[in-house]
């Protein structure tokens, strides 16, 4: 598809998955394990308060960072979200979104400073967290193939641009280290490669790393936002290097 498509289609997959996390919003007190410390309630708020924030930096044409927590959410001071308040914010979004150009310039915190960055990124925002409240409720998480090889792909694209995460990577004295991922029910295989200054390069393919991660590849990229355990995986190589590299490389 082209750039143009793409765009849209990703508008349309985020109206499907608000939709699908919108119906888990039933009791709010729940806790999510992935995300410590959290329930649902402050997901959904979390989610809802994005969805604001994206839709204004669009509208606005913004060039330089606002925090989400600039954006008026709609809320009465010290309220949470809910399903009815995470839908309203979804469908703006949506429609703004709609509206742009995706070749618009626009600030974002990844390496494409275009209106076609937000919605790839708001799509697996929101797929992320559709899994955290599921696996909150006790569901296992369902997610397409397509879906979650560009979720993986999005992820490696961003990541060199996360100036939070590559502190932590450089730290880690891990340079040249290589990690391949390995999907079992999928067209789908990355060498990832730990570089200077805690930046990272990586490449399609099949390839021999240092360590070596096979599983399907929803769950590869549960593994790389730290929702699922290497034990859920098969796992070759140098586990403690990908026990290590995982929870710097999260954001």
């Amino acid at each position: 598809m082209t750039d143009f498509q793409d765009y849209h289609s990703r508008i349309a997959q985020i109206e499907t998955e608000a939709a699908r996390l919108a119906a888990l919003a039933g009791d709010l007190s729940i806790p999510v394990p992935t995300c410590p410390g959290w329930t649902l309630a402050e997901l959904i708020t979390h989610v809802g308060q994005t969805h604001r924030w994206t839709a204004h930096m669009l509208r606005n044409r913004v060039q330089e960072r606002v925090w989400s927590r600039q954006v008026p959410s709609g809320l009465a001071e010290g309220r949470s979200g809910d399903a009815a308040w995470l839908a309203a914010g979804a469908a703006e979004m949506a429609e703004v979104l709609r509206a742009t150009d995706p070749s618009m310039e626009v600030w974002t915190w990844g390496p494409d400073r275009r209106a076609a960055w937000w919605p790839r990124r708001m799509l697996f925002e929101l797929v992320v967290h559709r899994a955290d409240a599921e696996l909150a409720l006790g569901a296992g998480p369902e997610i397409p193939a397509a879906t979650a090889i560009d979720g993986v792909e999005e992820f490696l694209h961003n990541l060199p641009s996360a100036v939070w995460v590559t502190r932590s990577l450089a730290e880690l004295g891990a340079e040249g280290a290589t990690i391949h991922l390995h999907a079992t029910d999928a067209d789908g295989e990355w060498t990832i490669t730990q570089g200077p200054a805690g930046r990272i390069e990586w490449a399609r393919g099949h390839a021999k790393g240092d360590v070596a991660v096979r599983g399907p590849v929803s769950d590869l990229l549960l593994l790389l936002y730290g929702r699922r355990s290497p034990d859920a995986l098969t796992v070759f190589g140098d586990r403690a290097l990908l026990e290590r590299w995982l929870p710097a490389a999260a954001f």
